[in-house]
């Protein structure tokens, strides 16, 4: 499911926030060298993300189906320290803009699958999050940005099946502004939640396909 980028901007709007996004073209992937990156990801990224994304680390994200630029954004943002980790930064300083982006259409390709839910009553309150958002909070519904699917958008991360650890680390890092290199939106939405929203949120996404 694609979201317009005039849908997001209604979002933001709602919250009084600017997105500051351009529009993306839809289309095939950009042709980049898929042996360079999977020679990367052997000697870098498997330890933690698995040879192929699929993380099984409760610590370390899945990048298996993340869209492309969004990878490749994220990895320019550790090496410029807009992002902020020294392992990742350590990890992205000798790539190139083409080998970033080698890594994020390497990943994209990869299946990834859903988690087995452990709690099926916390993923009922992050379902109805998710969805319908909390009114009396304020906090919007993921779906409105994120889509029903958690499949995301070529300018918004997917969510679908990410490891639940991760989302809520991300979630906790936005509230304190810990994560300042994507826009505001996130920082707005976090400091909303509550604690069992963000394990609840965090447990349901790990759920989708």
């Amino acid at each position: 499911m694609k979201i317009s980028t005039s849908t997001l901007a209604r979002c933001a709007a709602g919250l009084g926030l600017s997105l500051g996004l351009s529009a993306a073209g839809a289309g095939e992937l950009p042709k980049v060298d898929l042996a360079r990156a999977a020679e990367i990801s052997a000697a870098r990224c498997g330890l933690c993300h698995g040879i192929d994304g699929d993380s099984s680390s409760p610590l370390y994200p899945r990048l298996a189906s993340q869209h492309h630029q969004y990878i490749a954004k994220q990895l320019a943002d550790f090496k410029a320290g807009l992002r902020k980790s020294d392992t990742m930064a350590s990890m992205a300083t000798d790539l190139t803009p083409e080998e970033m982006l080698a890594l994020g259409v390497y990943f994209e390709q990869k299946p990834t699958k859903p988690r087995p839910t452990r709690d099926v009553e916390l993923a009922g309150v992050g379902r109805y999050i998710f969805h319908r958002g909390n009114e009396s909070s304020g906090v919007p519904a993921c779906a409105g940005c994120h889509g029903e699917a958690g499949h995301g958008t070529d300018q918004l991360p997917r969510l679908a099946g990410q490891v639940p650890r991760y989302i809520e680390d991300q979630l906790r890092s936005f509230n304190k502004r810990e994560r300042t290199n994507d826009n505001a939106i996130m920082h707005s939405i976090a400091s909303k939640l509550t604690e069992l929203e963000v394990k609840g949120v965090a447990m349901y996404i790990s759920s989708l396909e």
